[in-house]
């Protein structure tokens, strides 16, 4: 499995058995939302991958985003759920398929309007770096 994959993987594990977040959105965590998901939800957003390697170890460096969509309270609903995602998974030690996690650090968060008017997105981006097991 790539470390990628790997790490995708945990972090929608830790995400899913957090309970506290799993309140905020309803348990609605996904990979690609259905058509017509109810809000609020999380989904796992875009992520890239660059070679970290050394000379002693094959490693990647990932840059990975996830967005909380809502419609309730303005953007504090989708602050609160940046919030519990970055508590859950800045330094976090999960454990990956296959690989080993260095470190996962929280990078920045944001949130804005929608075209549609009514809707908010935030938007947290974390890099985390893997080497082989």
């Amino acid at each position: 499995m790539s470390a990628d994959l790997a790490l995708q993987k945990a972090v929608y594990a830790a995400l899913a058995a957090d309970a506290a977040l799993a309140a905020l959105v309803a348990a609605r965590i996904y990979d690609n939302p259905p058509d017509d998901v109810g809000l609020p939800y999380l989904t796992l957003g875009e992520s890239e991958t660059r070679d970290w390697s050394t000379g002693e170890s094959r490693g990647a460096e990932h840059l990975l985003s996830l967005h909380a969509f809502s419609r309730r309270g303005g953007r504090a609903e989708a602050k609160e759920i940046l919030a519990a995602v970055g508590a859950r998974l800045h330094d976090a030690a999960l454990t990956l398929e296959g690989h080993a996690l260095v470190n996962l650090r929280l990078r920045d968060s944001e949130t804005r309007r929608e075209a549609d008017g009514t809707t908010w997105r935030g938007t947290i981006r974390f890099r985390a770096v893997t080497e082989e097991a």
